[in-house]
């Protein structure tokens, strides 16, 4: 288990203006940076697939980190490299390893907000 993060400072800041942006393809990642970590939202529109959106400015052939998060609306399947399957949905908080592909079912958004990848997700 991870030793807890060591908060210093009181901070508060709005995803409605983000430390910064990132627009892949049918995506967007909004980052704010907080004293021991930063947090992402992450929306991916209907039709995002991770090897069509993201695997272009990575270029891995999977998704090769980990994620923590919780999913506020929409759905994300996530196909491991062993074929392992599930889907994540609203209300639900999730763990995903590295090693995986990742595609939105349905044609409502993907929203999730995330708190171990953010600094690093879709970034070359």
């Amino acid at each position: 288990m991870l030793a807890p993060l060591a908060i210093e400072n009181f901070e508060v800041k709005s995803h409605q203006t983000p430390d910064e942006v990132r627009t892949p393809n049918k995506t967007r990642v909004e980052i704010v940076r907080l004293d021991a970590l930063t947090v992402g939202r992450f929306r991916f529109e209907p039709g995002w697939r991770w090897s069509e959106c993201i695997k272009p400015v990575v270029k891995t052939e999977s998704c090769q980190l980990s994620h923590a998060g919780y999913a506020v609306s929409g759905r994300l399947a996530v196909r491991m490299n062993d074929g392992t399957k599930k889907t994540i949905g609203p209300g639900q908080s999730f763990t995903v390893p590295p090693g995986h592909d990742a595609w939105v079912e349905g044609d409502e958004p993907f929203v999730a907000v995330e708190i171990m990848s953010a600094e690093k997700y879709a970034k070359p």
